[in-house]
C-alpha cells in the first residue's frame, strides 16, 4: 500500500525554522537523510521532496481571457505544505510508524520537532479517461 506523508508547517514555524544555528539545520537534515537513506535500503521510499518556502507558492485558478488567473499565498493561510515522503509499505501501521518517525527528527538542541505529519493512502484506482 503506498501512503504519502505530508509535512506542514506554519508561516511562524518556517521563520523559526530559518534562525536555527547551523548545527541544529545539520543535525535536522542527517535525521531526515538517515530516515531516507533507511527506507531507500528496505525498499520502501518511492519519493521524497522538500518543497520551497511558502512566500514562493502561486495559487492558480481557472482561465480569464485564455491566461490561468494566479495569485501568491494569502497571509489568512494558516498551514503550508513544507514536503512530502511517499511510502510502498505492508500496513497503515507502518506508515504511521514511519510518520512518527519523521515527526521526531531532531531540532534545535536535539528536541524532536514534532512537527504534524498527515498520512494519507493513495488512492488506487486510475482515473478513467474516456
Amino acid at each position: 500500500m503506498k501512503y504519502i506523508l505530508l509535512m506542514f508547517g506554519t508561516k511562524a514555524g518556517v521563520d523559526t525554522y530559518r534562525a536555527w544555528t547551523k548545527k541544529d539545520i545539520d543535525t535536522h537534515m542527517a535525521g531526515l537523510k538517515s530516515l531516507a537513506n533507511d527506507l531507500h535500503e528496505s525498499g520502501e521510499l518511492v519519493a521524497e521532496q522538500g518543497l520551497t518556502g511558502p512566500e514562493e507558492a502561486t495559487v492558480v485558478r481557472g482561465q480569464k481571457n485564455g491566461m490561468p488567473v494566479t495569485d501568491g499565498i494569502f497571509p489568512e493561510s494558516k498551514e503550508f505544505l513544507l514536503g512530502y515522503w511517499v511510502v510502498d509499505v505492508a500496513t497503515p501501521e507502518r506508515a504511521h510508524a514511519l510518520a512518527t518517525r519523521l515527526s521526531t527528527v531532531p531540532g534545535p538542541g536535539g528536541a524532536p520537532t514534532n512537527m504534524p505529519i498527515e498520512v494519507r493512502q493513495l488512492a488506487n484506482h486510475p482515473l478513467k479517461w474516456s
